[in-house]
């Protein structure tokens, strides 16, 4: 029986197209091995967010023919479609495909393994193309499942190459969202995840709305919904009472706002489509309407023309918002978009510096955030026993927490008062 294995870099997208592909591979007699073991296939889906995501991937595509000099090599996803001449150009990979045509890349490899030649097919997207059908095979951890609903981008960010590698907006139908949601309840899984590209661009190519996914899924008997990143400039306060109202006690009260920066100047400059008090009024909404809930984000420092001034409106900003938990990362160049063309590139010294000031207000206002969760007692969906014997898991809000348990509880929902905070997330103990 021949044997494959999948290195995925990036997005939780990338993840849930990763997942597709193994369960075709899987269905068509493979076994699926880990990507340390020898294996007769790899395939890597490729991220193409940053420079270092491409050198991850080269880096795994080297390894991976040093490992297994007979096996055949597939490089795929982002990576290849936005520089399709780069990659077409790695003579170590023997298959190289893009992001529009997964679906393919099995019939690939099996060919490639009866002999067939090198192959390199990285069709463009085209406006009015149509949502590529995947779907979510059960596998071993039953407790989480990825949903994507959408694909694309054309909000053309300056600093951005998705919308290059991932093309333009494209949505699941409704029809194809509610089987694959009785799919994964039927499965075993506890929670589900709503996930895309730019996921609150939901529909727009069909005539209908986040919204109307967001109530498929609450009312579909999976016991919980989260959803993935979110544009804030696309939240409406009527969207947040909906949300309130159809989600009720199934809707994770965990939502991560897009920031990028607290500062209206830089905003503007990187062509993000709102303003810092748009943002505060989304967040506004959204605690009226989910009162405790964690709102988490990305923010970069040191964009081309950030001037100290504006780092410090964006650090100002973000100890206003009070966020649960924030990813901060420093601008580096992305070619092929508009920022990296753009005079008054930051020196690396000094974007480093704001990186380390802002991950350090960021960190305060997580630890206030965790501080906040003690004597509380929240439902938590276990996932791990750790090395210390603990069964560890996440609240609604996405709160990892860990406790002593006399049984397995991985897979089980229980309560759990919140005692004490640790690290990085909350200590705490059953409640019969």
């Amino acid at each position: 029986m021949p044997t494959a294995a999948f290195y995925t870099l990036g997005c939780k997208v990338n993840q849930y197209e990763s997942f597709s592909m193994m369960g075709a591979f899987s269905a068509a007699g493979f076994t699926i091995v880990e990507p340390e073991d020898t294996a007769d296939v790899y395939v890597i889906n490729s991220c193409t967010v940053t420079a270092a995501g491409d050198r991850k991937s080269l880096k795994a595509l080297r390894k991976f023919r040093r490992q297994a000099p007979g096996a055949v090599i597939v490089l795929c996803g982002c990576m290849p479609q936005a520089f399709p001449e780069k990659a077409s150009g790695l003579d170590e990979a023997d298959i190289i495909m893009g992001s529009k045509n997964r679906s393919a890349v099995l019939d690939a490899a099996v060919k490639r393994l009866s002999g067939g030649g090198r192959l390199v097919d990285i069709p463009a997207h085209q406006t009015g193309e149509a949502f590529e059908k995947t779907n979510t095979p059960a596998h071993s951890e039953r407790t989480r499942a990825f949903l994507k609903i959408e694909d694309g981008c054309e909000r053309d960010c300056a600093y951005c190459i998705i919308p290059k590698a991932r093309g333009p907006v494209r949505s699941k139908l409704p029809g194809d969202i509610r089987a694959e949601l009785t799919q994964l309840t039927g499965a075993g899984y506890r929670e589900v995840v709503l996930t895309g590209v730019n996921l609150s661009c939901y529909g727009q190519d069909l005539g209908v709305h986040l919204n109307d996914a967001i109530e498929a899924a609450c009312q579909s008997g999976i016991e919980r919904v989260r959803l993935g990143s979110l544009e804030p400039d696309l939240i409406s306060t009527d969207d947040c009472a909906r949300w309130a109202q159809v989600g009720a006690g199934v809707l994770c009260p965990q939502f991560h706002l897009s920031l990028q920066s607290g500062c209206d100047r830089t905003l503007n400059s990187m062509n993000r489509r709102y303003s810092a008090d748009d943002y505060r009024s989304t967040v506004k909404a959204l605690r009226r309407y989910f009162p405790g809930c964690a709102v988490t984000t990305d923010v970069m420092v040191g964009f081309p023309n950030e001037r100290e001034e504006d780092h410090a409106a964006s650090l100002n900003f973000i100890r206003e918002i009070g966020f649960a938990k924030a990813h901060v990362f420093a601008y580096s160049p992305r070619p092929g978009t508009a920022a990296a063309e753009m005079a008054g590139q930051i020196p690396g010294q000094v974007a480093s510096r704001r990186a380390r000031e802002m991950a350090e207000t960021t960190d305060t206002s997580r630890q206030t955030f965790l501080q906040s969760r003690i004597g509380q007692t929240y439902s938590v969906l276990f996932e791990t026993l750790e090395e210390s014997g603990l069964y560890s898991g996440y609240t609604p809000c996405y709160t990892p927490v860990a406790v002593s348990a006399g049984r397995d509880v991985r897979g089980k929902v229980l309560p759990v008062l919140i005692t004490e905070q640790s690290k990085d997330g909350c200590i705490g103990v059953l409640v019969d």
